[in-house]
């Protein structure tokens, strides 16, 4: 493996991803655990090539640990403190596995590389949590969904990036009609209702919630869902358009 101080990227700029799924009526983020002793886990990430743009590295890094590409991908917040850095983070990884960072490629260069103040550029994405199937890298033990009211404790500002992105998805939810990303193509009034609540972490009310969606005059009515039970099945519905699957701030 080239170590990533020879590899082409731009220097001390990174992309860090908060990818949202919905499933079991909670919202859900995927994490990567880092194969080393101790437990560490981050957000899935990663560097910019000087030949490419900062939209094109962030699809290539979530088809990587996703496995598609057509993803509702928005940029939210740039994470540039000046204190900002892995030293803490990697200190503690080297000291926990010192055998592995015996080789060549974690020789010293490659940790002070690894160690400067490292501006990253958030990212979200919403996807259909049935479509992804999560991809390890070269340093995963693991990559699972957490719904994000358990999320272990992350690497560095990895926490608060997820807290900044809830806090942008919350207020661009009905904006941008987003909220489809999240579900299958048709779903029910019921089914859209307890992501709202998964999302917002509050219950509505149940006609306010219907009234309001229905104002917004983006939702197609579809066939009744068989349920079996006479005259209790309910509506399906779609959203007649899509948001464009990347908005960049």
């Amino acid at each position: 493996m080239q170590p990533l101080s020879e590899r082409d990227y731009i220097q001390q700029l990174s992309i860090d991803c908060v990818i949202f799924g919905y499933q079991d009526k909670q919202l859900k983020v995927l994490s990567p655990k880092l194969d080393f002793k101790g437990d560490f886990w981050a957000l899935p990430g990663g560097f910019i090539h000087q030949q490419e743009s900062i939209h094109e590295a962030a699809f290539r890094i979530l088809e990587d640990r996703t496995g598609i590409r057509d993803i509702y991908l928005e940029q939210f917040r740039v994470f540039g403190d000046a204190e900002r850095s892995n030293v803490q983070f990697m200190g503690r990884l080297v000291e926990l596995n010192r055998e592995k960072f015996d080789s060549h490629l974690f020789n010293r260069k490659e940790f002070e590389w690894l160690t400067r103040r490292f501006v990253s550029i958030g990212y979200y994405a919403l996807v259909d949590i049935n479509k992804v199937v999560p991809r390890k890298n070269d340093i995963d033990e693991s990559i699972d969904w957490y719904p994000i009211k358990a999320l272990p404790t992350m690497i560095m500002d990895h926490n608060e990036i997820v807290e900044k992105a809830l806090e942008t998805l919350r207020a661009n939810l009905d904006q941008k009609l987003i909220a489809f990303n999240l579900l299958p193509e048709t779903f029910t009034m019921k089914d859209l209702q307890e992501l709202y609540e998964a999302i917002f972490d509050k219950p509505f009310a149940r006609n306010n919630f219907q009234k309001k969606m229905l104002d917004l005059n983006v939702l197609e009515r579809l066939e009744k869902k068989y349920t079996g039970a006479a005259n209790k099945a309910p509506y399906l519905y779609r959203f007649q358009q899509q948001a464009p699957l990347l908005e960049a701030v």
